[in-house]
């Protein structure tokens, strides 16, 4: 079978605001149902649009940075933006317009899905081998997950859509929220069905096994959703674990400055990435937090590295994941938390290397075997094997140039808790994954009512007034106007 190549350009203009892709509740025309999905060509090139929503969404470029790292003790906002600023402070109101692009982002990428699963059955065209049939259809069972996955995390149970909408009746649109258990046990269900239609790899090409669901990117997410959701299932996280270390895909963790250097990607330890080539094909995010040196502005920048996580490198005495994730540069621009006046030298978010103007190739990992080692550390902690976790914290600690664990990191389960969570922090820091993180261990109101942050403009102290509430996001008003049928999170 000839290679299946995923490539989707992108059209990326100089301006750092993208057109915004809000959720269509348009019934399929008419020509759409009588004719686009009749041919293996057709169906292919709905999978491939699916498979876009990674390169045109805000969400998966730029906006998951900001909701999980700025919203977090990793990253202050930076820039001038007063929606960013209110992630960063902990007052994101429903009108924010980065809350309802994300969530329309993420629908409407589950809508591409959809008609992928709902259409590949009626294809009948010789040209779609069985084989290829079966593939198509765990990939879109897999991408239905990963953006299902995204939204329960971010703001709890949702609307469970799952089939296109062929209609526009309200009691057809208009879904009430599901549980969170019932969101996490489908996001399950598409998962361990992917993983049994989906190959290890697809052949040679890392290009291709990189850019597409395989049964390891199944697995990994699986495993992650086990970890995630709010009665852990440690044993079945560990088993998913397991079936991503099998693989023939044969993922294994690299150099640490390679993974972010912009030339190595398609690695050994990549399970999944977004395929930005620059260009045409390129990723806009990196230009907005590069410094003036590499990005060629004079501007502010977003997403400016936090005293807290700079000092949490320095504790550890870890060079090397600080300097593959921070990098330090004069500015003439004054930084409230770095210095109250221009000359100053402020940290700037450095894991993408390459600006390009607006049209870089760097990319976030959308999965990689690093989170998954320790995750498995922490499964392990979980269900008593304290040992074995410390040996999975130490492949991470060593390829970065760490000792092993001391008696004192490992000493009891809690104490390996927040030895993980720091490896995991050290480790992940701009790759959207510490918001979680602080959630699924139950520290994330403590943690930022904790954080000590000077605003150098009045010599105070910043208040998060974290709570419990804030935990989730508030679903956009946008979405409550139009559907009576969901109700608000708590505020």
């Amino acid at each position: 079978m000839k290679i299946y190549k995923i490539i989707v350009a992108i059209a990326v203009t100089c301006t750092c605001i993208s057109c915004e892709d809000y959720l269509d509740l348009s019934p399929i025309s008419e020509e759409t149902s009588a004719n686009a999905y009749n041919s293996a060509s057709q169906i292919e090139a709905a999978l491939t649009g699916t498979y876009e929503s990674f390169q045109s969404s805000d969400y998966y470029i730029w906006d998951n940075v900001l909701f999980q790292d700025v919203r977090s003790d990793n990253y202050y906002a930076g820039g001038d933006n007063p929606e960013i600023f209110s992630i960063d402070y902990l007052t994101i109101s429903p009108t924010n317009s980065k809350v309802y692009g994300s969530w329309s982002n993420l629908y409407n990428a589950i809508a591409k899905a959809n008609t992928v699963i709902d259409r590949i059955d009626a294809v009948e065209d010789v040209n779609l081998t069985q084989e290829r049939r079966d593939q198509i259809t765990g990939e879109a069972y897999f991408l239905r997950a990963y953006h299902y996955y995204n939204l329960v995390k971010t703001w709890g149970g949702v609307p469970l859509v799952l089939e296109a909408v062929t209609s526009v009746n309200p009691e057809d649109v208009n879904l009430p929220r599901a549980s969170v258990e019932e969101v996490y046990e489908q996001i399950l269900s598409d998962l361990e069905l992917a993983a049994t239609l989906l190959p290890d790899t697809y052949g040679n090409e890392a290009s291709v096994n990189k850019a597409r669901a395989t049964a390891g990117a199944a697995n990994a997410l699986a495993a992650k959703a086990c970890m995630q959701k709010p009665n852990p299932s440690y044993e079945q996280a560990l088993a998913f674990i397991s079936e991503v270390e099998k693989s023939s895909a044969n993922y294994i963790l690299i150099d640490y400055n390679y993974l972010f250097d912009g030339n190595h990607y398609n690695n050994s330890e990549s399970i999944l990435e977004v395929q930005f080539l620059g260009g045409d094909e390129g990723n806009w995010g990196p230009q907005m937090l590069l410094p003036p040196s590499i990005s060629g502005d004079t501007w502010r920048k977003f997403v400016t590295p936090s005293h807290d996580l700079v000092n949490a490198f320095d504790a550890e005495g870890d060079v090397v994941r600080k300097n593959a994730t921070v990098l330090f540069e004069s500015v003439q621009w004054i930084d409230e938390y770095w210095g109250n006046e221009i000359g100053t030298t402020i940290p700037f978010g450095y894991k993408w290397k390459s600006a390009s103007g607006w049209a870089s190739s760097n990319r976030q990992y959308l999965l990689r075997y690093g989170d998954i080692v320790l995750l498995k550390a922490e499964a392990l902690n979980e269900t008593g094997q304290l040992e074995l976790a410390a040996v999975e914290v130490n492949r991470i600690r060593n390829r970065a140039l760490l000792p092993d664990l001391t008696s004192a990191q490992k000493a009891n389960k809690e104490v390996m808790k927040a030895t993980i969570l720091n490896e995991r922090r050290l480790e992940l820091a701009q790759e959207a994954q510490r918001w979680d993180d602080l959630v699924r261990n139950n520290v994330a109101v403590s943690t930022m009512n904790n954080l000590v942050t000077i605003d150098l403009r009045t010599g105070s102290a910043v208040n998060y007034n974290m709570t419990a509430a804030k935990i989730l996001l508030p679903i956009p008003q946008q979405e409550l106007d139009r559907n009576p049928a969901l109700v608000q999170n708590p505020l």
